[in-house]
């Protein structure tokens, strides 16, 4: 993993993790099981997407 990928995760991660948890709020899951699920996808979801923006920053 290069150093700009980790940068680029840091705030792809966030972001991703945020909007996940209020798209799961907004559907009414309120409770801890979907906030910490939604966030997980969040989380995994910006591993792909960073590492696609550094590769296009890089090159």
């Amino acid at each position: 993993m290069s150093r700009l990928m980790m940068v680029v995760f840091s705030m792809a991660s966030t972001a991703l993790m945020g909007a996940a948890i209020v798209v799961a709020l907004t559907m009414g899951m309120d409770t801890l099981k979907p906030i910490v699920i939604a966030a997980a996808i969040g989380f995994v979801a910006a591993l792909p997407v960073s590492w696609f923006v550094a590769r296009q920053l890089e090159g």
